[in-house]
């Protein structure tokens, strides 16, 4: 039985739903070409969760406000988490998003994580990162809205309050039929 197929039936959906998730959040891969999980830095989060002390004097990787300009993309995401650890690792780590389901460092707990350390190390394999996803998914009772396929509830919660000007709920709905025929459902 493959992980995704187990991590379908502990969340009582199909393997398609996990898929077309997976597919949205990180283009479906959820490492780096040299083996790194694909992370993607939130300047706004560490400003925030570092009650904005750095707001002035880094203001590339801790800003007040969300800026698509800030994103680097890829490897460079890293070393924007660098620069951002040398000032705070572990409130750094939480500001980032992670692996194939792009899950903030900040829910570790809900992942069902002990700390953020256990959560990083997770999100070195595929097996640890959905195991975070389906510890999240419980945590914040979305199973239903995948089992449903209910896509803008579950972005609405997944995805902020701007999923549907992204587009996320459209984007899982179209992904989910393509798995969906994949695997024959």
């Amino acid at each position: 039985m493959s992980i995704y197929k187990q991590a379908a039936d502990a969340l009582g959906c199909n393997e398609a739903a996990i898929r077309a998730v997976a597919s949205v959040e990180s283009a479906g891969s959820g490492f780096l070409p040299d083996g790194r999980a694909k992370i993607l830095f939130e300047a706004h989060i560490f400003s925030r969760l570092t009650g904005h002390k750095f707001d002035s004097t880094h203001p590339d990787i801790s800003s007040k406000k969300w800026n698509k300009k800030l994103y680097k993309g890829n490897e460079a995401e890293y070393r924007r988490l660098d620069r951002a650890m040398a000032l705070s690792a572990e409130l750094a780590v939480q500001s980032a998003s992670w692996g194939k389901f792009q899950i903030m460092g900040f829910n570790y707990k809900r992942c069902g994580f002990k700390d953020i350390q256990d959560f990083m190390f997770a999100m070195r394999s595929e097996e640890g990162q959905l195991k975070a996803f389906v510890g999240f998914i419980q945590s914040m009772k979305l199973a239903d809205e995948l089992q449903r396929r209910d896509w803008a509830g579950f972005a609405s919660i997944y995805n902020g309050p701007a999923y549907a000007a992204n587009k996320y709920d459209s984007k899982m709905a179209t992904a989910y039929q393509r798995f969906a025929k994949e695997l024959g459902l």
